[in-house]
């Protein structure tokens, strides 16, 4: 029973890398005590004798396997942590990031220069505009900005001519109905003829040629007086025209238009009914609104609404651009940034990673050390266990040996100048790329704030023309 209890190892329970000699057990299995009792009744080993004899030799063969054990296991662990180290692959890192961090500043770089050339050719493109612009005003004395036309104000302009269109087309119905062999239907179908021609010749009249009243030119401006008198000529004969068809009586058959001719020729201001008066002039208000509606269309200065659209345009496209160009370069500043700091945390961490891998190999070493310490003094212990039970047997003096101390010998676990050295490099290379990082980060800030400031350049190799009303100011 005593055997099934007892362990199938030499060591004592541990969970260290190296486990503690468990001398009693040696002690009994290799029967010391017993040998050492044996060999001094016999007086052996003689007391002349100046070596160590056989029980001693087995003693100091099974130290030395253990040692031998240690060691393997000392040389496993060292293997593991090599592994470790390469693993850690420094000198793969140190290229990629020594090759991708200046190739990030370069496409940085170039990428600003596209940008700048994009931007150069829209602020040249505003520049003209601002250039024409700014002619067209002077030549034609103009101080104030166009108006335009937006979506909304169109929107209510052709709104309104609409409203005229129905609200004519329904005052002219009702009124030339009762002149209508066709009653209300066929007032209804002359009313939508000249309902149209009314309000939409009115507003094209308004809409070109009566705006020419404002240019500069007196030549143009003269031929936009004569529109208006011929747009007033216009309104009033076909008021009066539709006024005397009201009064033709339905019984003329198809002589209707032939005799509304021969009234104005002949006596066009004529009316005899009041009601027709007021046909003709409510016509006449609506032609007028019509009219009016075209000539706020667009700016009343012909051709001016159009260049200052157009300067509009290309300031938007220019700030936009900027902006968006701008905001490109931070995207692609803030993704390097974080890249780069990425590549110097991870070489912090294997720095970290490196350090520790190295106090724990130290730590390993003088483990090894401690432990062969250890395996010297059990095989003291154990020598003593033999020499002390030799001697009690003894009738001669023991050997002189035997007051002599065991050595064993040493297996040195030093690490060697040259792993010395080249940790050494290699932490000096870890700071050379870490302020490489710092230095390719540094380079694209700058990088980022020189091509801004390119940008912002432009304006003034390029800069923005002043409007006469803001010269004279």
């Amino acid at each position: 029973m005593s055997l099934l209890g007892q362990p199938r190892h030499d060591y004592r329970p541990s969970t260290q890398i190296f486990v503690d000699l468990s001398t009693d057990r040696i002690a009994d299995e290799l029967q010391i005590v017993q040998r050492g009792t044996e060999r001094g009744a016999m007086d052996r080993p003689p007391a002349e004798s100046q070596t160590l004899d056989d029980v001693e030799h087995l003693i100091v063969e099974r130290i030395e396997a253990h040692k031998q054990d240690a060691h393997a296991i000392y040389l496993e662990h060292l293997h593991t942590y090599g592994d470790r180290l390469i693993a850690l692959n420094f000198e793969e890192r140190f290229a990629v990031i020594q090759q991708a961090a200046p190739e990030a500043v370069g496409d940085f770089v170039a990428e600003a220069a596209l940008g700048r050339d994009q931007l150069f050719a829209l602020r040249r493109r505003l520049y003209e505009s601002e250039l024409e612009r700014d002619h067209f005003r002077a030549r034609h004395r103009i101080a104030r900005p166009a108006r335009l036309a937006t979506p909304g104000k169109m929107l209510l302009k052709v709104g309104l001519l609409a409203i005229l269109f129905v609200v004519e087309v329904t005052i002219n119905g009702s009124f030339l109905a009762a002149s209508n062999l066709g009653g209300l239907l066929g007032g209804a179908v002359q009313a939508v003829s000249f309902a149209a021609l009314n309000i939409v010749a009115s507003f094209l009249w308004g809409l070109f040629p009566i705006r020419l009243i404002n240019r500069r030119n007196v030549l143009v401006k003269f031929l936009g007086l004569i529109s208006l008198l011929a747009y007033f000529a216009f309104a009033v004969v076909l008021n009066l025209t539709l006024s005397h068809l009201r009064e033709i009586p339905p019984t003329l058959g198809g002589n209707v238009g032939h005799e509304v001719l021969v009234q104005m020729l002949t006596t066009p201001h004529v009316l005899h009914d009041v009601n027709s008066w007021v046909f003709f002039g409510v016509g006449f208000v609506f032609s007028l609104i019509a009219v009016a509606d075209g000539l706020m269309f667009f700016d009343p200065y012909i051709g001016y609404a159009g260049l200052e659209r157009r300067w509009i345009d290309a300031s938007r496209q220019y700030t936009e651009q900027k902006a968006a160009l701008i905001e490109d370069l931070r995207e692609i500043r803030d993704d390097a940034t974080e890249v780069m700091n990425e590549a110097a945390r991870d070489l912090a961490t294997r720095r970290n990673e490196l350090d520790a891998l190295l106090a724990a190999r130290g730590r390993l070493s003088q483990r090894f050390v401690e432990h062969q310490n250890h395996i010297e003094r059990s095989s003291r212990a154990l020598l003593a266990i033999y020499r002390e039970a030799n001697q009690k047997s003894r009738s001669t003096p023991a050997p002189e040996h035997f007051a002599r101390p065991y050595v064993m010998a040493r297996i040195d676990p030093a690490v060697s100048d040259t792993e010395t050295a080249d940790r050494a490099e290699l932490v000096a290379a870890i700071e050379e790329t870490r302020k490489l990082l710092q230095g390719e980060i540094r380079a694209i800030h700058e990088t980022f704030e020189n091509a801004v400031r390119s940008y912002r350049e432009i304006d003034d190799m390029i800069p923005e023309r002043k409007s006469p009303e803001r010269r004279g100011g």
